[in-house]
């Protein structure tokens, strides 16, 4: 099975992102707010530069990507499908992880960044001690991740806990066998504009700017 049809059915691409369900082709989904609405956390040029080019990019790779493999597929080349894997692995979670950071951000204005509320915020404490805690500790290992990738905090439903996790590159979390909950994008692309080198300050400020209604949504489809 094709590496985008089990990201599928993992639900990690949505269902409202294919063009073509024969073909599995992928779109650029909607973002939810205007460019310049995360300011001043998250500049306008950011944005605009962070959606329309590199998602966009990805998703224009992905498709390529997958025309190819399913050419491939067609002839039994299998040297070719395992050829393009690496490149379906980079632009899928590319596509994958920044269609959930555009849904887990919001406008301060809209008052949804009030933090965790409800059964999360009391697995927050049984799991991390306390929120401060937990900001503290996902900001350090976001932080401190060694060139491009994401931090997240990712449910595993084996243990039933949450987890802080690092991927690199454009891993989505589900390779580390974890549902993402919450996550943040430091590749440089996401913040050098606005907060140049200090990749610190921009970890610590995108909470102003987190959806909390919409994470405990993501939190709740977790746990069932």
């Amino acid at each position: 099975m094709p590496y985008s049809e089990i990201l599928l059915k993992k639900g990690e691409i949505p269902m409202s992102d294919k063009i073509d369900k024969e073909k599995t082709s992928y779109q650029l989904p909607e973002l939810p707010y205007d460019f310049n609405a995360l300011e001043p956390v998250i500049s306008a040029e950011i944005m605009e530069l962070h959606y329309s080019k590199h998602h966009k990019g990805y998703v224009t790779n992905l498709n390529a990507a997958l025309e190819k493999y399913h050419e491939a597929e067609s002839k039994n080349d299998v040297a070719q499908m395992i050829a393009l894997q690496s490149a379906i692995k980079f632009n899928g979670g590319g596509h994958i992880n920044h269609s959930i950071f555009w849904t887990i951000l919001a406008p301060i204005s809209k008052g949804l960044n009030h933090g965790p509320k409800g059964e999360l915020a009391k697995m927050i404490d049984r799991d991390f001690g306390s929120l401060d805690s937990f900001k503290e500790k996902f900001n350090t290992a976001t932080t401190g991740i060694q060139g491009s990738g994401w931090g997240w905090l990712g449910y595993n439903k084996g243990l039933k806990r949450l987890e802080i996790s690092a991927c690199s590159n454009q891993d989505p979390l589900s390779t580390q066998g974890l549902v993402p909950v919450l996550g943040v994008d430091v590749w440089e692309h996401a913040y050098y504009l606005q907060y140049k080198n200090v990749r610190a300050d921009y970890v610590k400020a995108i909470w102003q700017v987190f959806n909390w209604k919409h994470i405990e949504e993501r939190f709740s489809k977790a746990t069932m």
